[in-house]
């Protein structure tokens, strides 16, 4: 009969030491070697009749070896479920002094020591203990009119202009490639585009007024556009925007159109553009809609900061011990690519937090019953799939979507990666009312002020 004996050797880490004897694992040996005899195809038999005694001399030993190590982790498995031992990763072998050696000509008791990590028990950090802001950011009529404008620009209509007078025209542009002196570089970089006057830095504006059809203008692009504009136009010619080099470069921009956009009136027609899915027929409704858009869009951002600061608390102030030399061992050892002494050391404190993560994250679970359901996922599915085709919830169900949800569903990873994203959005909206958070009002740029420091705070 097997014995299975347990001690502490450390932290949070105990050896399982396990004894079989022949009792224990000639039954399933002599087992093995039948099946063995009945599968194989040896020349001179008919398969299944080949004798148990010639498999026993071709293939025993390693039939015996596989068998007694299979029995060795039955009783672990066995003992590790009856003692309802909570443990981190998997038990792993400890090298004695005296490895088994492992012959079915001289069955005997063999001795085989495993050790493993135990998972601590800990109090999940008080919330309402911490002293937390719920930033709110106000929605200015400034903000309101850049966006009324940005989309009466954007629902506008292109018309023609014979030459450039303000800032708003759009220019239809060729860039050829030339020297300091304006000679085109034979085979340099020729590209067309288009943006508006307004683009171009004050310097280059001012020389523009008047510009018409086929008139041609040289610039260098460092002197030309200032630092965003830039990086945009040098992408866009296929040029790093980080090297300077290439931002030195001359060009001769030909303007190939010259435009205006006639922005959307505000009326209904254009409000039924912009919203198809509302009812808007007055410009203090429309307004109305846009300040709600632009509430909806900070307070997700500011909920965002709110449980990135919830997440610190949590790991920061929840005493965790681990098994420290146990799970070293193991991230050496035990992952799909054996790790050297000095990445495990560089890596695992980070690896602690992750795990420290997990271990909160599953007793707010456990303790508050949350779950996540089918209809979860399939909600998850259809969120994105509208998100990705630029649907509203609202929008009429059609049996493609349906027939999209179901394929989602059978799509594992799909799934797993659904359920934890789902999971881990319920575990933060319970948090969040255990949270005291004093509610700030804030600017734009406070919020952002301060959420770049908490973001430089934890990295």
């Amino acid at each position: 009969m097997a014995t299975v004996t347990r001690e502490n050797i450390g932290l949070l880490n105990d050896k399982i030491t396990i004894k079989v004897a022949g009792a224990d694992y000639l039954p399933s040996f002599e087992k093995a070697l039948k099946n063995y005899s009945k599968q194989a195809n040896i020349p001179g038999f008919r398969k299944g009749m080949v004798p148990t005694g010639m498999i026993k001399k071709m293939h025993g030993q390693s039939v015996f070896a596989d068998e007694v190590i299979r029995t060795v982790e039955k009783e672990l498995g066995n003992y590790m479920q009856n003692e309802k031992l909570e443990i981190f990763a998997q038990p792993l072998p400890l090298a004695t002094d005296e490895a088994p050696k492992l012959d079915m000509n001289n069955p005997t008791e063999y001795v085989f020591d495993f050790e493993v990590g135990l998972k601590p028990s800990f109090d999940v950090a008080d919330l309402a203990k911490e002293k937390m802001t719920r930033h709110k950011v106000t929605v200015t009529e400034e903000m309101i009119n850049d966006e009324v404008n940005r989309l009466q620009v954007r629902h506008g209509k292109l018309v023609d202009r014979d030459a450039v007078s303000e800032d708003d025209n759009v220019l239809n542009v060729t860039f050829t490639e030339t020297d300091a002196n304006g000679n085109e570089i034979e085979g340099g970089i020729k590209k067309d585009n288009s943006f508006l006057v307004k683009y171009f830095a004050e310097a280059v504006r001012s020389t523009l007024t008047g510009k018409k059809k086929d008139d041609v203008f040289n610039i260098q692009l460092n002197k030309a556009f200032d630092e965003k504009e830039r990086e945009w136009v040098l992408s866009d010619l296929g040029l790093d925007k980080h090297d300077e080099a290439a931002a030195a470069k001359f060009f001769n921009v030909t303007i190939t159109k010259v435009g205006l956009v006639e922005k959307a009136e505000l009326n209904e027609e254009s409000f039924k553009t912009i919203y198809p899915k509302k009812e808007i027929k007055t410009e203090a409704e429309f307004r109305n809609e846009i300040k709600e858009e632009i509430q909806s869009y900070w307070d997700k951002q500011t909920k965002n900061h709110l449980q990135h600061e919830i997440y610190h608390v949590l790991v920061d102030h929840t005493k965790i011990e681990f098994p420290e030399s146990f799970l070293k061992r193991w991230m050496q050892t035990g992952g799909e690519q054996p790790k050297s002494q000095e990445e495990v050391e560089h890596e695992f404190p980070t690896f602690a937090n992750q795990l420290k993560w997990t271990l909160i994250t599953d007793k707010l679970v456990q303790e508050n019953n949350i779950e996540v359901k089918n209809e979860d996922i399939e909600a998850f599915a259809k969120q994105q799939l509208f998100g990705y085709m630029g649907m509203n919830l609202q929008d009429e169900e059609q049996p493609w979507i349906a027939e999209y949800i179901t394929r989602m569903m059978k799509d594992r990873k799909f799934v797993e990666d659904a359920y934890h994203r789902i999971q881990t959005e319920k575990v933060f909206d319970l948090v969040e009312t255990k949270v005291n958070a004093t509610e700030k009002p804030v600017t734009v740029e406070e919020f952002s002020k301060e959420a770049e420091k908490h973001q430089h705070h934890h990295h």
